[in-house]
């Protein structure tokens, strides 16, 4: 049997994307508050490791999706901010809204959460998809703003 080599690339490589709305996908659901984040994320709150995920607004502050960045351990969950942004970019979101849950049910953001939260923040800044706040999910019904309790300061809504 003969090797065939493949035909070397020489000129530019052309890569097209689309989003696409599946028929029966639900309509956009406005998330303005925490508490509708919190609802909006309900998913991740019932998982047995720590998951980072990323509520893809539009213009609208309508939810276009949620993005499961990462998926750790029981108790930490290394962050990316490529990862973070990697959706938000592909989905055009005008602006996201990060939550988390805390397996152990106890809502208080860490001092690392608030490191990444900080970090995260910036990086919106510099690719223009601000970052409204980050909601850490605890126990059934409990979460944490860390723009209502004044932990971080995040792009003006």
């Amino acid at each position: 049997m003969a090797n065939k080599q493949l035909p070397l690339l020489t000129g530019p490589v052309r890569i097209r994307l689309m989003l696409v709305r599946e028929e029966g996908d639900p309509a956009p659901k406005r998330v303005r508050t925490p508490s509708e984040a919190s609802e909006y994320a309900d998913q991740l709150r019932e998982r047995d490791r720590e998951c980072f995920g990323v509520i893809l607004l539009d213009a609208r502050n309508r939810a276009i999706g949620l993005h499961v960045a990462t998926v750790g351990t029981i108790d930490t969950s290394i962050i990316d901010p490529g990862a973070v942004f990697k959706a938000a970019l592909l989905a055009n979101a005008a602006g996201v809204l990060l939550t988390h849950n805390h397996p152990s049910g106890d809502e208080t953001p860490s001092a690392e959460d608030l490191r990444i939260t900080k970090q995260l923040v910036e990086a919106g800044r510099v690719l223009n998809i601000p970052v409204l706040d980050h909601v850490v999910l605890g126990g059934p019904g409990r979460f944490v703003s860390m723009r209502e309790q004044g932990l971080v300061t995040f792009a003006v809504p």
